[in-house]
């Protein structure tokens, strides 16, 4: 399979490219230090189409590929890991759902505003302190019917874009009699009463993208708020994964490539033993190694996307892929600050910013241990 960009994406990567080149990988150290995120940038990115990847036209979306919103994410990821995630976060997780299984009133009232950049950004939120990788047993925030309203009662966690977003689709329990069919999701607008949000959270890394806890308080929203079929909110939450599986994995590429490239200027500046360490065999196997593993991990992402593109199934090449470039990713950054040796430690060069992004990127949209759950089955079920 042929995976080599047609005219119209390399166009888009050019565009992403300079823009990210321009207005993020500049702020990059900036955004890191002061754990502020980058609105300046994302402001501009509206017209640009970076905040509808997801969303159709009519709806103010980007009307691009699936390989295009992935190499988005890719140069966002090369530009600064913070808004990459964002950015990755609010198309993927945020706005998918509502693109997928929203209906029209939804697309407008939500979607629209988000994807255009009118509005702020979207956020998704399943995760709570008893569930992460186990929703369909794990998740406790309910919604019960009152009248015309959802009331909904919990508590969730490490919801990215909580702050900075207009709204927080949400899974909740709507059948206590649990089971696969007793969850569903609703669509929470960032200002209703009963919605708090805690401060960020202190990360190791990625600080300029911000992560909270929610607590939910006697929350009422609209029953047409509920997004799609009631009961169907675990079946939307995964196939909301899958696709942001793309996403962290084009992501971790990006990060993989800033660190690449940083690591290859400095093997030729800095000279020992009498010449540049380029020079030498054991930093030339550390670049060709990373030149390899980023360039497999490229093609495996480009692939998935293909697959989601043509509507085919890609929940397995998704895990294989997402781990795959996460794993790799931590490697290719781990290299370059050792190829900076005691330089790469400081804050002075990009990798030490760059390895502590990576580093979350194996957790997040299913831990390396869960895809490889999901992987196995396949081939023992």
């Amino acid at each position: 399979m042929d995976f080599d960009l047609n005219e119209e994406q390399r166009m888009w990567q050019k565009a992403v490219h300079d823009f990210v080149a321009a207005e993020v990988k500049p702020k990059a150290r900036e955004v890191d230090e002061t754990a502020e995120f980058n609105w300046a940038a994302v402001r501009k990115m509206g017209p640009l189409g970076l905040l509808g990847l997801n969303a159709p036209e009519e709806f103010g979306g980007a009307g691009v590929d699936a390989i295009s919103a992935a190499i988005a994410i890719e140069e966002l990821g090369w530009g600064c890991g913070s808004t990459a995630l964002a950015i990755a976060a609010h198309n993927s997780l945020g706005s998918a759902p509502i693109a997928k299984f929203g209906s029209e009133a939804q697309k407008k009232k939500f979607l629209e505003p988000v994807a255009t950049g009118k509005g702020k950004l979207a956020a998704l939120a399943l995760t709570e302190p008893g569930a992460g990788s186990d929703l369909r047993g794990g998740v406790t925030t309910k919604a019960v019917r009152e009248g015309n309203e959802w009331v909904i009662n919990g508590a969730k966690m490490w919801c990215t874009n909580a702050s900075i977003a207009d709204y927080i689709v949400t899974l909740v329990r709507t059948d206590p009699a649990g089971g696969s069919h007793s969850l569903s999701m609703i669509i929470v607008p960032t200002d209703t009463p009963g919605l708090h949000i805690a401060p960020a959270e202190k990360k190791m890394g990625l600080k300029g993208s911000p992560t909270h806890a929610v607590t939910y308080e006697n929350v009422r929203v609209p029953l047409e708020n509920l997004l799609g079929d009631e009961g169907r909110g675990l079946h939307q939450a995964l196939a909301t994964l899958d696709g942001g599986r793309i996403g962290i994995g084009a992501l971790s590429v990006g990060l993989a490539q800033a660190a690449f490239e940083a690591a290859v200027d400095y093997s030729h500046q800095r000279a020992a033993f009498g010449k540049p360490i380029v020079h030498h065999q054991a930093i030339q196997w550390m670049i060709a190694e990373a030149a390899m593993n980023i360039e497999v991990a490229r093609t495996m992402i480009y692939k998935v996307a293909w697959l989601k593109e043509q509507g085919r199934p890609f929940t397995r090449e998704a895990a294989i892929a997402k781990t795959f470039a996460t794993e790799m990713a931590e490697t290719v950054c781990r290299n370059a600050i050792q190829i900076h040796g005691g330089y790469g430690y400081s804050r002075e060069y990009p990798v030490e910013r760059i390895y502590r992004d990576a580093r979350l990127m194996t957790i997040g949209e299913g831990t390396s241990e869960v895809n490889r759950i999901v992987i196995a089955r396949y081939y023992l079920d």
